[in-house]
């Protein structure tokens, strides 16, 4: 029996690919905590059982958090690292250690966003794996950007030098013992790096949660149906997209019936309405089993979640890893580019309607699907993280 460490940051996305392959390694017998700032949201997504070591951190939303809606580009990435990850990995350094005092693990997985992981368990010659939630590091993401990616060198650097081994030499978004990433080389394309330590599990979709109730009796088996997301974290940026997408949808209520995840209520339909169901979260993964094509930002674990399933999708990138992301999804052929504050409802709507009546979209996203399950998942992440612990005994 080992231990494994999860650590996290406190964001939906990071938190869910991790919590199939903690279930995974629990099954077998193994140890398995976590480290993260906000318990709350690792018990609501892993389980209340879940134990969790409670780090200091900001949380998205907190003051200081709140990154202005239309912050794009190099300053918007600017504002995720110096105001959000960078304040994140000191705040939890010291609970992260207190953690590996008291729990003892074996191995540290480590998101790749949540550097002090990876550089608690250098300092303490801990072996640790990478969990890559987001492909976008992997696909040559700051190609051309030199100096971005020289930027970012230098503040782990100096990170490393507060919190970390100062001789150390492992950059702490990629592990050199055991770096997985939830993606297969079939999204990223040509770009995705091969080595013996580099494992591409595709999505890991077990032990998520139910999700919140829907009226499944409601959805049309006569037409067409569409999903329109933005994810968790971009409801103050997306009124203005969402009323583009309702107004292109109902101009195809005669044979697309959409589904609109609102988590502002920046909308309003009926109650009773048969073209638009308008709710403010929904049970995504068992929806997207129905869906015939996706609208959404380009959020990683969306575009994986919908071409699991073999689901075509558009995407409108709002910024972060996602226009990187939506560039292997046009690459890929799975789908189609919109511009996320521009984009007009005839635009959307055209869009729309290629991915759902060009077959070579819906191939492509069906290709990627056989990939991504061929990959293995959640079991093949945690065999390889047993392995890893395993070797360092």
């Amino acid at each position: 029996m080992s231990g494994f460490l999860f650590v996290v940051p406190p964001l939906t996305g990071h938190v869910n690919p991790a919590v199939g392959v903690a279930a995974r390694l629990a099954a077998h017998g193994h140890r398995v905590a976590w480290a993260c700032a906000d318990p709350a949201l690792v018990r609501r997504l892993a389980g209340a059982d879940a134990v969790v070591f409670d780090c200091a951190g900001p949380v998205p939303g907190a003051p200081g958090t709140v990154r202005p809606p239309g912050l794009r580009g190099a300053e918007a990435l600017r504002f995720l690292w110096e105001w959000y990850l960078l304040p994140l990995a000191d705040a939890m350094a010291p609970g992260v250690a207190a953690a590996v005092a008291a729990f003892r693990p074996d191995a540290v997985v480590a998101d790749q966003q949540a550097f002090a992981g990876a550089l608690v368990a250098e300092r303490l010659g801990l072996p640790w794996a990478t969990s890559a939630t987001t492909s976008a590091e992997f696909g040559g993401a700051y190609d051309g950007l030199p100096k971005v990616a020289a930027w970012l060198r230098e503040r782990l650097t100096e990170l490393r030098t507060r919190v970390g081994d100062p001789s150390g030499t492992a950059d702490p978004r990629s592990s050199p013992h055991l770096l997985l990433v939830f993606s297969t080389p079939e999204l990223i394309g040509p770009q995705a790096p091969l080595a013996p330590h580099i494992h591409y599990v595709g999505p890991s979709l077990a032990g998520r949660p139910a999700g919140p109730d829907f009226p499944w009796e409601r959805l049309d088996h006569g037409r067409a149906k569409v999903l329109v997301t933005l994810g968790t974290a971009n409801a103050d940026a997306g009124g203005r997209f969402l009323t583009e997408a309702l107004a292109a949808l109902r101009d195809r209520a005669d044979r697309i019936q959409a589904v609109i995840a609102d988590p502002a209520g920046s909308l309003s339909a009926a109650p009773d309405d048969e073209d638009v169901l308008l709710l403010p979260s929904v049970p995504q993964l068992p929806l997207l089993e129905r869906m015939d094509a996706v609208v959404c930002h380009a959020g990683h674990n969306t575009v994986c979640e919908a071409l699991w399933h073999g689901v075509p999708l558009v995407v409108a990138p709002i910024r972060d890893d996602q226009p990187v992301v939506a560039g292997q999804v046009v690459d890929s052929g799975a789908g189609v580019r919109v511009r996320f504050g521009r984009v007009t409802a005839a635009r959307l709507g055209d869009a729309l309607d290629t991915v759902l009546h060009d077959p070579a979209h819906r191939a492509a996203a069906a290709r990627i699907s056989a990939a991504f399950r061929a990959a293995g998942g959640a079991p093949a992440a945690a065999a390889h993280l047993e392995r890893l612990a395993g070797e360092s005994r």
